[in-house]
């Protein structure tokens, strides 16, 4: 069983509706002050950032061949050609557990490869 946190998980979310917010203070033009930032990905503490995130990782784990629990919209599993993967999710930290540690490796390097995943080690 390994433990992962993964950083700065809502900036990887993708918004699906425009947002817009104020200039952020420091950042504000003085040529254009009442103008507004059209955000193109999630920022902490956007309402739509948590749902964006897991959405985000959702894709990317059916991509891979994961489903979804009925029970536990938190739990992803795969089970194809003798091996099983468990996959429990709880904002950005995840609890991976198989019957194959080599699978586990191969998954952890895959999504490393699109988000920034901290193995945080064996439990």
């Amino acid at each position: 069983m390994r433990q992962l946190d993964v950083k700065n998980a809502f900036l990887h979310g993708v918004l699906e509706e425009e947002v817009f917010m104020k200039q952020p203070p420091g950042y504000e033009s003085s040529v254009l002050p009442r103008h507004v930032c059209k955000l193109d990905k999630a920022i902490y503490g956007l309402k739509q950032a948590p749902r964006a995130w897991y959405y985000r990782l959702y894709s990317k784990l059916q991509s891979l061949g994961f489903s979804a629990s009925k029970g536990d919209t938190s739990l992803f599993f795969y089970h194809r050609h003798g091996i099983t993967i468990f996959m429990l999710i709880y904002v950005d930290d995840i609890i991976v557990t198989s019957s194959s540690t080599r699978v586990v490796d191969a998954l952890l390097k895959d999504l490393r490869m699109d988000f920034a995943l901290k193995d945080l080690g064996s439990l």
